[in-house]
């Protein structure tokens, strides 16, 4: 067989789509695996294993509908028995639909976008597919299932992993050189965010950087933007951290995380590759829930509402989870006009666990 999964975007999502292609890969009856992503995520995809052929589109470039039937007129030759829609929007809808293909998507009750289920198979998920990870699953077994009736189990949670050996990243042996760190034990703050709603107070910030300089521990603030890179080097200034100097490509952000005492963010993409890569993490969690995104650290047949302190069953790393726990959430919103979610969450709550790792 040969398979299609369209994830166009965005980095922690990608990350999360990791477990369904490994499903995938792991069949005998795959030939071939495809991936379609939007070019301004492409750089992601350094991290697939280097047997999964990746296309791009620019559907926020110059020419986005040229640049989408181009991808179209190639894919479509290619011609593939199945394409898995793991974004869930019309625009994924449509680029997979167009491939001439059956096309396997969300169950309709987590559609964002409802048109899309004109052109798609939508799949039932069970009530306890509460992860998008396990949604993910779900989707990505459709094409092998003998029915698509409602499932009588959860799928299981399979936590993401990358093979860095086996991936498009090229080893970035003179980084840590290159930015002092060598011979320093560093935790990695990343204090962006997506969303405004996901992002702590910059006094948490500063508190939590002060309490590892006070450990002889180097706080790294990252970035990922000119934006993100102004506040990181604000924040580093008033706490006498780090900052880094330049964004990094992915070979040389993977060389800097796998080096790092730990990962501290809120549900971004560079959390969830630091999960994937194996590092401890602690996230904090207000308008969006650590059930539906977290790196779980509970076994499958547990409950998936997980608190924090848990051990991570397939890897033997800890996740922690500071849950703020609004009256009012999680209400997974990108604004808001009463905002408590990250005042809630107390430093103290962070250097805690820093410091007993």
């Amino acid at each position: 067989m040969k398979l299609l999964i369209v994830k166009l975007s965005a980095f922690g999502d990608i990350i999360h789509a990791l477990p369904a292609m490994h499903d995938i890969l792991e069949r005998n009856d795959v030939d071939e695996l495809h991936w379609l992503v939007d070019q301004r995520y492409g750089f992601v995809t350094d991290i697939l294993p280097a047997n999964v052929i990746v296309h791009q589109v620019a559907l926020k470039g110059d020419h986005p509908l040229r640049s989408a039937w181009q991808a179209i007129k190639k894919l479509r030759h290619i011609g593939f028995d199945a394409v898995i829609d793991l974004q869930g929007l019309i625009k994924s809808a449509v680029l997979a639909r167009a491939c001439g293909s059956p096309v396997y998507a969300f169950d309709t009750r987590f559609l964002r976008e409802k048109a899309g289920m004109i052109l798609t198979k939508n799949i039932c998920f069970h009530p306890q597919d509460k992860h998008v990870v396990q949604q993910y699953r779900r989707i990505a077994s459709a094409p092998f299932a003998s029915s698509l009736d409602s499932p009588m189990q959860a799928i299981p949670y399979r936590a993401p992993e990358i093979d860095i050996e086996n991936s498009r990243c090229i080893p970035d042996k003179e980084l840590l050189q290159m930015l002092g760190l060598e011979s320093k034990r560093y935790v990695i703050l990343h204090a962006a965010g997506g969303w405004k709603t996901k992002q702590l107070p910059e006094q948490t910030w500063i508190h939590i950087a002060r309490s590892l300089m006070d450990k002889n521990i180097t706080p790294l603030f990252s970035w990922g933007n000119r934006v993100e890179a102004t506040q990181a080097q604000s924040l580093a200034e008033q706490s006498n951290g780090y900052a880094l100097p330049e964004r990094l490509n992915m070979s040389a952000l993977v060389a800097l995380i796998q080096a790092a005492k730990a990962v501290v963010g809120a549900d971004t993409g560079l959390l969830h590759l630091a999960a994937a890569l194996n590092r401890p993490t602690i996230t904090f969690w207000g308008p969006s829930a650590s059930w539906n995104s977290a790196p779980l650290t509970v076994e499958p047949s547990e409950s998936l509402t997980s608190d924090s302190e848990q051990t991570d069953y397939t890897k033997g790393v800890k996740h922690w989870h500071i849950e703020s726990s609004p009256t009012c959430g999680p209400c997974f919103k990108r604004t808001c006009d009463q905002f408590i979610c990250m005042d809630a969450i107390k430093p103290e709550s962070i250097t805690r666990i820093l410091h007993e790792l």
